[in-house]
């Protein structure tokens, strides 16, 4: 009976000697594999910005279409980002809320000479 419970017990500490190794390997594994994803993710461009003064013009453009009541304060503000998405639903473009390439065309803006290299 005895040597019966030292192979169980032998039998039990060796199963989890190897489960606790396999875990192991395996957080390292998926240490490296999120290490390398993170390596590998493509930087992101520059970033469009519209001006003070372009935001400006383009209040002034919302409100003489009524989607806009606010003054112009050159400030993206929730109340331009509302007014700009009923412009661009308006005007068929991509519903974002923000001052982007096409809106300040379709606005008639002039852009920045960085903005038109983007």
């Amino acid at each position: 009976m005895r040597k019966l419970f030292m192979a169980a017990a032998t039998l039990l500490l060796a199963l989890s000697v190897g489960a606790v190794a396999q875990n192991e390997s395996a957080g390292q594994a998926n240490s490296n594999t999120s290490t390398q994803n993170a390596n590998t993710r493509k930087k992101r461009g520059p970033v469009f910005r519209a001006t003070k003064d372009q935001i400006k013009q383009a209040q002034s453009v919302l409100k003489e279409r009524g989607f806009y009541a606010g003054e112009q304060t050159g400030k993206l503000d929730p109340d331009t980002r509302a007014g700009l998405k009923k412009y661009q639903e308006a005007e068929a473009l991509k519903v974002t809320g923000t001052l982007n390439r096409v809106t300040l065309e379709k606005m008639n803006i002039t852009l920045t000479d960085r903005q038109k290299t983007m």
